[in-house]
């Protein structure tokens, strides 16, 4: 009996290999398809459904809304020059924290950007992108919840620091840093503060609007050094909010103390006497 190469079968190895080597890198493929307009690759990867929560579109859910979605993204991350500045990984989620720096209405902006993709099985995955547009357009503009509020809780020093901020306890909260640990609002870099007595300073004035700020987790991914809590914001000192979705990036030191938090999220302070 003559021997025939079986072309079926290399193509769906290749095609297998294909989807698993973009399966092991979620957040890669999703930027090649917004860099690239092309979705093509994130549809081969993800032959299933393809869901994205993009802070200006709303929910992209399904093949055909995706290709429009790629189509049309002009701004948002697409041609910035991003440096990646932590990821966090378990089974099934990945969290990847990005700083972008592009070019908009003439001037350049330093954008702190968190993307979150979680694959309910082989063949799905969920895009959460979280950031503030205050860098990009001068003012906060709010965002729903992406995600209703979980059982599942951060534990140790991240645990210490939700209780503590939910409490408006700013000595309570200093003492989680290490001596040289900081915090960075979503607003960008520029908007660091380091050190006890910029700690100190900056969480006493977050807290002027007569206490803390209330952060129900949603989703934790912890890693071990790092420990993304996705939440949402429902108070703010004397203020009930909408719930308002973001994400908080915490990074454990040696000492298990706080090195750093990342805020990502887009919500404004409560105007004073409202």
């Amino acid at each position: 009996m003559p021997w025939f190469p079986d072309f079926a079968g290399a193509v769906e190895l290749a095609r297998s290999q294909s989807r698993a080597a973009g399966q092991a890198d979620p957040i890669a493929q999703f930027f090649k398809a917004l860099n690239q307009a092309d979705s093509a690759a994130l549809e081969n990867v993800w032959p299933g459904e393809v869901v994205i929560c993009d802070p200006r579109a709303g929910v992209v859910r399904g093949h055909k809304q995706l290709r429009q979605f790629v189509g049309e993204n002009q701004s948002w991350l697409a041609g910035a020059r991003t440096d990646t500045i932590a990821s966090t990984v378990i089974p099934g989620r990945a969290v990847l924290e990005l700083l972008a720096h592009l070019k908009f209405e003439g001037k350049d902006r330093d954008w702190p950007v968190a993307v979150v993709a979680e694959s309910p099985d082989d063949r799905s995955v969920v895009f959460r992108t979280y950031c503030s547009q205050w860098p990009l357009f001068g003012r906060n503009f709010g965002r729903g919840p992406i995600l209703d509020a979980g059982a599942d809780q951060p534990g140790d020093v991240v645990g210490q620091y939700m209780a503590a901020f939910g409490a408006g306890d700013s000595d309570a909260l200093v003492g989680l840093f290490a001596a040289d640990g900081y915090f960075r609002e979503p607003s960008g870099s520029k908007y660091t503060y380091r050190g006890r007595a910029e700690l100190q300073a900056f969480f006493t004035m977050a807290f002027g609007q007569g206490g803390g700020i209330l952060l129900q987790p949603c989703a934790v991914t912890d890693d071990g050094m790092h420990c993304a809590v996705e939440y949402n914001c429902v108070r703010w000192g004397s203020h009930d909010l909408l719930p308002q979705a973001g994400i908080g990036i915490y990074e454990r030191g040696p000492d298990g103390l706080l090195a750093a938090a990342r805020v990502y999220d887009d919500v404004a302070p409560p105007l004073q006497g409202a």
